[in-house]
Formats: structure tokens, sequence, C-alpha cells
């Protein structure tokens, strides 16, 4: 075990840009590495972007990102079949899971058909950090609100569930996400909704929300609970990182 309990960095951010790349880890990567309580070596990442279908020109950016921070950082890809010969014994080897941006719908779909739905739930339970960016976000929670079928978005339900809540992404820069996460509440398709602001994360001990944390200033999490039919939102102002 690395983490000294099952923990999740569900994040809006976690990247910006780089002076000579194209991109840099950016505060919430590094927390989710710091969490992981590794120390003596070098810390090892796993880069899973399935819901980009394993974009070369993603994995590259990421790849060159991890050289800068000076992590040893491994591509699981799943297109078009998985790149390792032991898929459960490589996520299990590292300290972090990052998961990337894209569909949700489809990266839940293609990692219940590889079994990696039951992988990362046993990963979570012994100890690897598990995060992620938006999609990477949203594939812990019972579910959230997605583009992955159309500039529409829409709700998706069947989400991992290590975390019993609906889940927000970029809640500050996507206008639609806020009123239909809102009627996600109203309605009882989730009970509870955490939500980011780009550039914050929250941290999970187990399923309990313990912290907020940003890579950005004035931003901000928020907690949508449903109260007599309606949806409640109360504002968490979130504790700044030192910069990357």
């Amino acid at each position: 075990m690395t983490a000294p309990e099952p923990t999740i960095v569900a994040t809006s951010g976690g990247f910006r840009p780089g002076r000579r790349t194209r991109v840099l880890f950016d505060a919430l990567v590094h927390h989710a590495v710091d969490l992981s309580g590794v120390h003596g070596r070098r810390p090892r990442v796993l880069h899973v972007g399935t819901a980009a279908g394993d974009a070369e020109m993603v994995a590259a950016r990421v790849a060159e990102a991890a050289r800068v921070a000076g992590y040893d950082l491994t591509p699981l890809q799943l297109f078009p079949m998985p790149n390792v010969e032991d898929v459960e014994a490589t996520v299990l080897d590292h300290d972090v899971v990052w998961v990337g941006g894209g569909s949700v719908a489809n990266l839940l779909a293609v990692w219940r058909v590889h079994g990696l739905d039951a992988i990362m739930r046993r990963a979570w339970r012994s100890g690897v950090v598990l995060a992620g960016v938006s999609a990477g976000s949203i594939c812990w929670y019972q579910g959230g609100t997605t583009d992955s079928f159309g500039p529409d978005l829409r709700a998706v339900t069947d989400g991992l569930a290590l975390l019993p809540y609906g889940n927000g992404v970029h809640y500050d820069s996507d206008e639609g996400r806020r009123p239909l996460l809102h009627r996600l509440v109203a309605d009882g398709t989730f009970t509870e909704a955490h939500c980011t602001d780009d550039g914050v994360g929250l941290v999970y001990r187990g399923t309990r929300l313990v912290e907020a944390v940003a890579e950005l200033p004035r931003k901000a999490a928020y907690v949508v609970r449903r109260e007599d039919g309606r949806a409640v939102e109360e504002r968490i102002e979130p504790r700044l990182l030192p910069s990357a």
C-alpha cells in the first residue's frame, strides 16, 4: 500500500502550458503524487487515455510532462489491444493512476469489456491513488454531466460508483453543466453531487470528501444536495496549492 487509505483526487485540471513543452503537470497532479506517500524513489504514474481513444499525441505530451516532473510514467492503452501483458499487475505496480479527459461513456464501456472497472476498484482498496480530469473525474462517481453523446449535455449514470455521488466538472466554464446537474439532483437521479470549477480538485479518503484544493486562484468547489425536492448548492472555498 502507498496511500494510507483508499484515496481519489477528482479534478477539472492538472495541466498547464509549458515554456519548452506543450504541457506540464500542474499542482493537482503533483498533489495526487504527494498523497500517495511515495518517497526515496521516482514516483510511478500510470496514464490512462481511454477517454480520448488512446490518442498518441495526448500520450506523447503527458509523457513529456512526466519527464520534466521527474516521474516514471507508463501509458496504459486498450486500443487496439492492451499494451501490457498483465493489466491488473501493471495498475497495482503504480503509485498514482491518472485518467485523462474525453468521452466518459466510451471510457466506461471499454473498461468494462477489459475488466478494468474491477481492477480499478481493487487498486483503490490497495492504496493506489486514483485521479484524473473531466471524464477521468466523473468515472469514479455514480455519474455526472457529459458531452459524450453530442454537443447537448446529457447525464451519465453508470459510473464506477466508488464515490456515491454525482459529479460536475468544468462547472464555471461550460454554462450548461450547472443547470443540468441541479435538475439531476432535484429529480433524484443523484441525491448529492460534488462539482469543481476548472483548476479545482476534490480529495476523498474512502468515500468521504476531506478537502477541496486548487491550482488556480478565485476558483471553487460545490456540493449540491436534494432538499424538499429541489437542488441546494453550497460553495466550498478550496485550499490553494503551492505553484507547481
